[in-house]
């Protein structure tokens, strides 16, 4: 191999210096090093050190560029494509994710770096993003079905804000979906890639997606263009899709009236009523009962089972007591049955009224045993779910008298006695929390023996009439009110039972 020794290579004309030819290459050997600004191609190095501070194209456009400690690929207007089959590190996610192809049917929390596709037909489901992410990650959601719009998907924040906000997020939209990225501490998780801004949103309202059970509705209200009202007339549930970041729109205006209890046979007590129970939320005014809770009650994005109170069974044996209606739910929102009307028979004998919601009237006839009504408000709530029954004290010799009301929601039940007032059932509760003033709740009235026409009539609110020997048969509590029914004659052959319960809820909905 020849071998030339020279110090300093110059070029004979101009300032460039070709090195080799057209098509061949030049190699530096071993622990040989090249400075300076190298633009020339086809030099190769074999474990060797390339020091320029650019690497230029033929057309002097830089491809790599040093300035201080940056370092800069390719020039303004470049496009820089990494070859088909190549990988890259170090440069974080470009922006897409991985897709989870097997649909999220239920709440679960994601992973950085992947999507997933969320199935709601079968009902609302949360998707909570990583928790305590780092800059740059990312998580994407889809509606699968297409159910968003009915079956809302919920996005947990998962302790980190949404859009600089500490609430989380809903896609209400059906096909609808969304990529999150994890910026920082500030804004938390910012959403890109949106079919619609409007898709993924902070809701304001919450909306209650079904109204479950037979009978049972849900409309806008009469008066309130903004609330909505649920009216349960029997079992079923109450579903809340999503919740609002404004506290206060996630209260909820309840009315929560239990079975009415049944009254006696043979001058006996009328049926109490079911307890009473009322909570008004501020975002839906209305005028309330003079029995409503300082608040409402706070909803979460779940659903509510509800179960309406039956009315105590009606007897026709003679003498006996009624029978005690059942309780009435709503979430932690319990009223009790109203109480059994007492029994009434001869002197010194006679069964006992029942207690409950409000109490049942106390037995009549003559120095009866059991001369106090049952009492109200039990179990004990506050405000008051509802008042005791009324007495019938008779002193010894007395004739045969009508037993004491039933209590209801605003009134104790009356006195039982042979003159006229007695007997008659407590007075109920009226709310327009259904757009419109209603009362429920009222006491059944008393019975008597004698055949002259007494009051003893069942309290507003549904209560059932008292009824009279030979004159008037007993009524039955009114269904869905809570009423109370009226206490049976000894005469009288058809039972009467007490009101089934109802639940109305209000609450706004835009």
């Amino acid at each position: 191999m020849s071998k030339i020794e020279v110090n300093t290579v110059e070029p004979q004309c101009g300032t460039t210096l070709t090195v080799g030819k057209c098509n061949t290459s030049v190699n530096v050997p071993g622990s040989a090093t090249v400075t300076g600004n190298a633009t020339a191609a086809n030099i190769i190095a074999s474990g060797n050190v390339v020091k320029t501070n650019a690497v230029q194209a033929s057309d002097a456009g830089n491809i790599i560029s040093q300035s201080g400690t940056t370092i800069t690929l390719g020039a303004s207007g470049d496009t820089i494509t990494l070859a088909g089959g190549a990988s890259q590190s170090g440069f974080g996610r470009s922006g897409s994710v991985n897709w989870d192809t097997t649909p999220k049917t239920a709440t679960f929390t994601g992973v950085s770096g992947n999507g997933y596709f969320v199935n709601t037909t079968g009902g609302v489901v949360t998707a909570n993003l990583p928790a305590s992410p780092s800059a740059g990650d990312i998580m994407a959601v889809v509606d699968y079905a297409g159910t968003a719009d009915t079956n809302n998907i919920t996005i947990g924040r998962n302790g980190s804000k949404i859009n600089g906000a500490t609430s989380d997020q809903t896609i209400s939209n059906e096909n609808s979906g969304a990529t999150f990225v994890f910026v920082d501490s500030t804004q938390g998780w910012k959403f890109t890639e949106t079919a619609n801004v409007s898709d993924i949103e902070e809701p304001t309202t919450f909306v209650c997606a079904a109204v479950s059970g037979s009978g049972n509705t849900l409309a806008t209200a009469p008066d309130c263009a903004n609330a909505k009202i649920a009216t349960f007339t029997g079992p079923g549930s109450f579903t809340v899709n999503s919740i609002s970041n404004c506290a206060a729109n996630n209260v909820v205006s309840y009315m929560v009236v239990g079975g009415g209890g049944s009254g006696g046979m043979t001058a006996a007590g009328g049926g109490g009523a079911g307890g009473f129970r009322e909570g008004k939320s501020p975002v839906t005014p209305y005028t309330s009962s003079p029995l409503v809770a300082p608040t409402g009650l706070t909803v979460t994005a779940a659903a509510f089972p509800i179960t309406i109170g039956g009315g105590g069974a009606g007897t026709t044996t003679n003498p006996s007591p009624g029978s005690p209606g059942t309780t009435t739910t709503f979430s932690s929102i319990t009223s009790a049955g109203g109480g059994s009307g007492g029994g009434g028979t001869g002197p010194g004998s006679g069964t006992a009224a029942g207690s409950g919601g409000s109490g049942g009237g106390a037995q009549g006839g003559t120095s009866p045993a059991n001369p106090t009504g049952g009492a109200g408000n039990t179990p004990p709530v506050s405000p008051s779910q509802g008042f005791p029954g009324g007495p019938s004290p008779s002193p010894s010799g007395s004739p045969a008298f009508a037993g004491g009301g039933g209590g209801g929601a605003t009134a104790v039940g009356e006195n039982g006695g042979t003159s006229s007032p007695y007997g008659d059932g407590g007075a109920g509760a009226t709310t327009s929390i259904s757009s419109s003033p209603t009362i429920y709740a009222g006491g059944g009235g008393g019975s008597s023996d004698l055949n002259s026409p007494p009051d003893a009539i069942g309290g507003p609110g549904g209560g059932g009439n008292g009824g009279i020997a030979g004159i008037r048969c007993a009524g039955a509590g009114t269904a869905n009110t809570g009423g109370g029914s009226g206490a049976l004659a000894y005469n009288n052959s058809t039972a009467r039972a007490g009101g089934s319960g109802i639940v109305i809820i209000r609450y706004k909905f835009q």
